[in-house]
C-alpha cells in the first residue's frame, strides 16, 4: 500500500542508477517494519527543468503516501530512515527532503476492492 514517489533533478539519476536510488528508499521503508515488503511501491520522476527559488541546485524530494493509522513518531522514524540513507548516497546534494501523507481508509479504493 505505501507509495514513495521520488521527485528529483535530472542530474540525480546521472549520478546514481535510478534502480539503486529506488532500492535504497524501498529498503529503508521496509526496515521500519511498518509495511508488508511486497506492498511497498517506489517510483522516480526526474525533472529536467525546475527552479527552487532562484537556484537550480540538485534536489531530491519524496512524497510518501501511506494508509492512515501510524503514529506521528512512526512517521518521523520512517522519514528519518529514508533521508539518512539518501544523505549517505548523495552527500553533496543540498536539498534532500520527504513528507508523509496519510491515505484515508474511508475514501481509498483499488480494483481488487470492487
Amino acid at each position: 500500500m505505501p507509495h514513495f514517489i521520488i521527485d528529483c533533478s535530472e542530474n540525480i539519476v546521472k549520478q546514481k542508477d535510478p534502480i539503486e536510488i529506488m532500492e535504497e528508499v524501498y529498503h529503508k521503508a521496509a526496515s521500519t517494519g511498518l509495511f508488508v515488503k511486497n506492498d511497498i511501491k517506489v517510483r522516480i520522476h526526474p525533472f529536467r527543468y525546475y527552479l527552487s527559488g532562484t537556484s537550480s541546485d540538485d534536489f531530491i524530494h519524496i512524497f510518501g503516501n501511506i494508509m492512515e493509522g501510524r503514529t506521528t513518531e512512526q512517521k518521523r522514524e520512517l522519514s528519518s530512515a529514508i533521508i539518512s540513507g539518501l544523505k549517505i548516497m548523495f552527500p553533496d546534494v543540498p536539498v534532500i527532503s520527504i513528507n508523509i501523507r496519510d491515505f484515508e481508509k474511508a475514501t481509498y479504493c483499488n480494483k481488487s476492492m470492487l
